[in-house]
């Protein structure tokens, strides 16, 4: 089968690699170059103003028995326990509605989009004004009934009310990767679900959800990666007064550790098991879109 493309020759391939230097230098750089240090850090005990002590794999070794990481493991795999199948179901039901041709349409999909491109310190500052205990919309509705008012950002609702904030911000990514999925599947196979009598809702589970299976994978990946890379929301809506939270994730661990703490061995040794467990769910997520995501 014969090449097709054009391949640069002679002065033209020079130039391909002189304009691409600057990219490949800041990937090798920026990217793999702050894994490599990430890696190395761990080893070492420095708290940025003293010389650094080698100390092997200790700062992993005290992984099992630091509190602090273990109940902010245990809140992120809750967070993404609920914050995944939460994204994913609620984007979907979003963009199987908006898939339709009526007026104003395109307005509703910017709509559930702007989130996205938001600034989260802003948006954090409304959702604390909104969950505020004392002068809150949401108190304020539920007092307004008759009810007592809720401690929306306390110890014990604290995750669900972030989880909340999330989920409502990554509405719109989802969506849009949903609307993709949906308006590459041909006409044709509905209207044959048609005439074999299928409703609506059997449309969906058995056309519908089957072809879009490669855009579910891809997006339970990107939510994934969202959830245990939670951070902006669970330091504006949870920070203590002692720069704690009353709902500590593991990159908001990462984060007190090496820069309130400057136990910079510690956070990196932290960062790197969190990298592991995302590439593990990733490669996980990859082997089951091979074995039925391509069936879609």
């Amino acid at each position: 089968m014969s090449q097709i493309g054009v391949s640069p020759r002679g002065a033209e391939r020079f130039w391909v690699i002189v304009l691409l230097l600057p990219t490949l230098l800041g990937l090798a750089l920026g990217a793999f170059g702050s894994i490599a240090a990430t890696i190395g850090i761990s080893l070492y005990q420095w708290d940025l103003l003293s010389p650094a002590k080698w100390v092997g794999f200790d700062n992993y070794l005290a992984l099992p028995e630091d509190r602090n990481f273990l109940k902010a493991l245990g809140n992120t795999g809750l967070f993404s326990g609920i914050y995944v199948p939460a994204t994913l179901s609620i984007s979907l039901i979003v963009a199987v509605l908006l898939n339709q041709r009526l007026r104003g349409v395109s307005l509703c999909r910017l709509i559930y989009f702007i989130p996205v491109v938001t600034s989260p310190t802003p948006v954090g500052l409304v959702w604390t004004w909104i969950y505020s205990k004392d002068k809150g919309v949401l108190n304020a509705i539920i007092t307004g009934f008759g009810g007592d008012p809720v401690h929306w950002l306390g110890s014990d609702m604290a995750l669900y009310s972030v989880v909340i904030v999330n989920v409502w911000g990554a509405i719109g990514e989802g969506m849009i990767i949903f609307l993709g999925g949906l308006q590459a599947i041909p006409r044709d196979v509905y209207e044959a679900a048609t005439i074999d009598g299928a409703n609506r809702f059997q449309q969906f589970l058995a056309v519908t959800v089957p072809m879009l299976l490669p855009s579910i994978f891809f997006q339970a990946v990107l939510s994934t990666i969202h959830a245990f890379q939670a951070f902006d929301y669970v330091y504006i809506l949870t920070q203590t007064g002692n720069g704690g939270s009353s709902v500590p994730m593991l990159v908001f661990n990462i984060y007190r550790e090496g820069f309130n703490y400057f136990r910079m061995g510690n956070a990196s040794a932290q960062s790197v098991v969190l990298a592991v467990i995302v590439l593990g769910l990733t490669l996980v997520y990859s082997r089951l879109n091979k074995r039925w995501g391509q069936q879609g």
